[in-house]
């Protein structure tokens, strides 16, 4: 079942740049320099968006000197597919169920 947690992480996940972020973080750990030459984004827009995901517990930060390397949480993201998963087996199992009309 989802929950308003699972949706307010759609939400954050909805963004084409945090989605973007999350593709690259998938690869490797990046610092945001790296994260600003892969997307094209603006360095304070960019960490705008980092302490989006930073909140809603997406990617977890490492600091290095004066950089700061973001790296991406897998479990957070396999527990939202196994939302996703759950729901559509569910989806299956009720594809013959049909309320009658009043």
């Amino acid at each position: 079942m989802m929950t308003s947690a699972d949706a307010d992480l759609i939400r954050v996940l909805a963004d084409p740049l945090r989605l973007r972020i999350v593709t690259l973080l998938a690869e490797e750990t990046l610092c945001t320099t790296h994260l600003v030459e892969e997307t094209g984004a603006r360095q304070t827009n960019l960490s705008n968006h980092l302490r989006v995901l930073r909140e809603a517990g997406v990617v977890e930060t490492e600091p290095c000197g004066r950089y700061t390397y973001y790296r991406l949480r897998p479990d957070v993201i396999a527990s939202l597919a196994g939302r996703f998963t759950d729901l559509a087996a569910s989806a299956r199992s009720a594809a013959e169920n049909k309320r009658a009309c009043p």
